[in-house]
């Protein structure tokens, strides 16, 4: 049991796409159901956030990678960490 009050830890981030290809943010906790908060990127209110908890639509995240590519490689957005296949190869 957690106790009150205690903040999340960010969780670990994955690859950073290619700019133009879309970030995988898949895990719930890109999303906070009860506070939106201003975007960093254009102001308007987001209940997304970031691996890092900074506050950030994906779109707007997306279309800052595209523009910063070099800058992007440090990871400030940044795909999930994709889990690895649970399926079982068949046998022929």
């Amino acid at each position: 049991m957690t106790p009150r009050g205690k903040k999340k830890q960010p969780f670990e981030p994955g690859l950073v796409p290619a700019p133009g290809a879309c970030l995988e943010w898949r895990d719930s906790q890109h999303f906070d159901r009860w506070q939106d908060r201003p975007c960093t990127l254009c102001d308007q209110p987001t209940p997304m956030r970031s691996h890092s908890g900074e506050p950030v639509h994906k779109s707007c995240a997306e279309d800052w990678i595209a523009a910063n590519p070099v800058e992007a490689r440090l990871g400030r957005f940044a795909s999930d960490t994709q889990p690895k296949s649970t399926q079982r190869a068949t046998r022929a």
